[in-house]
């Protein structure tokens, strides 16, 4: 085999990041099929590539027996010691049987071969890659726009943005830049495929563990979100540190870090709560705009009753009863809100 060919393989697997082994074993594997095919279909063979030389020679392999009864496969113990003197009975000796023009059947196949087994390595790279991404955000431009659902190019593959995960009021153009979290990635027949979401309330949280950096030192802890994506979220938060405003360190210097991961969310408004053990506290926070004059506590039934003032009772509800939906699922808690 030429050795210029031995090196184009090193640097092709250099630039696709793939190890030159796996690439020698399948061209070894494949040769294998191309000698039996060409040449002796019955023998137990084997290719070995010399990728200092450049050499490929193809060995038989026998099992040492007393009596030959397939000599494709077996050979007498006479024989295997003329070849290899220390030869015993059921030992395996290998044979060359290199033809003289196996090189040319070797370079027939190769550029196939490779690949073929550049394609499934680049495949298992990805899938790895981004299996590894599963719960992460990752940022692409929109390439095409088929009944409604979004490729994102995202690198190395393209991203299934599907309409159920696209928040409602949500427009998208080709060319457009967004953000998406990684909600599923799958490895089928066709490839890695890459499951993508907007809606998913990760994308929230991921969004403000890269824009706030005493969420991603450890010292700001997201406790729960609740959100109606492409509408309002609310997000709970709690401080581990009581230097640190919890709630302060997310909104971020004139607003600014709020306003950065609104921006992403195309306006979507986001209440930041403070979180406490206690619930009629927790509560009361989690009906924010709106301001609670009391909480009861019923624990037997997980629910709550709320006053607020009465000119608050709509701003409490909210519009179709979101406000009070979010709190709900926020809390863990039925709430059930009266006026003064």
């Amino acid at each position: 085999m030429n050795k210029d060919f031995l090196e184009a393989i090193t640097a092709l697997c250099k630039e696709k990041g793939i190890s030159e082994e796996i690439i020698i074993d399948a061209l070894e594997g494949g040769l294998v099929s191309a000698y039996k095919k060409n040449f002796n279909n019955a023998q137990n063979v084997e290719v070995d590539i010399n990728t200092e030389k450049g050499a490929i020679k193809v060995y038989a392999k026998k099992r040492v027996v007393e009596e030959v009864s397939n000599d494709a496969e077996e050979i007498s113990l006479e024989d295997a010691q003329k070849l290899k003197k220390k030869s015993k009975l059921d030992d395996e000796i290998k044979i060359e049987v290199t033809p003289k023009n196996f090189a040319r059947v070797a370079a027939t196949n190769a550029k196939q071969i490779i690949t073929q087994r550049i394609r499934e390595a680049e495949k298992g790279i990805i899938f790895s890659e981004f299996t590894e991404k599963t719960g992460q955000i990752v940022a692409g431009r929109i390439e095409r726009i088929e009944r409604g659902n979004v490729y994102v190019d995202i690198g190395k593959i393209e991203a299934y943005l599907p309409v159920n995960e696209q928040p409602i009021g949500e427009e998208y153009r080709v060319g457009d830049m967004i953000k998406c979290y990684v909600s599923d990635v799958r490895n089928g027949i066709k490839g890695t495929s890459i499951l993508v979401s907007r809606t998913h309330p990760g994308l929230v949280r991921k969004l403000f563990e890269t824009e706030v950096p005493e969420i991603a030192d450890g010292i700001v802890e997201i406790k729960n979100i609740a959100r109606e994506a492409g509408s309002r979220t609310k997000i709970a938060v709690y401080s581990t540190d009581p230097d640190i405003d919890a709630q302060g360190a997310c909104i971020g210097p004139k607003g600014l870090r709020v306003q950065n991961i609104g921006d992403e969310l195309r306006d979507e408004k986001i209440d930041i709560v403070k979180w406490s053990e206690d619930p009629a506290e927790y509560i009361a926070a989690s009906l924010s705009p709106a301001k609670v004059l009391s909480t009861v506590i019923n624990e037997e039934d997980s629910s709550a009753k709320v006053t607020v003032p009465e000119y608050q009772l709509s701003l409490a509800i909210g519009k179709s009863g979101q406000n009070v939906r979010l709190a709900a699922r926020l809390t863990g808690w039925k709430i059930d809100i009266s006026a003064e």
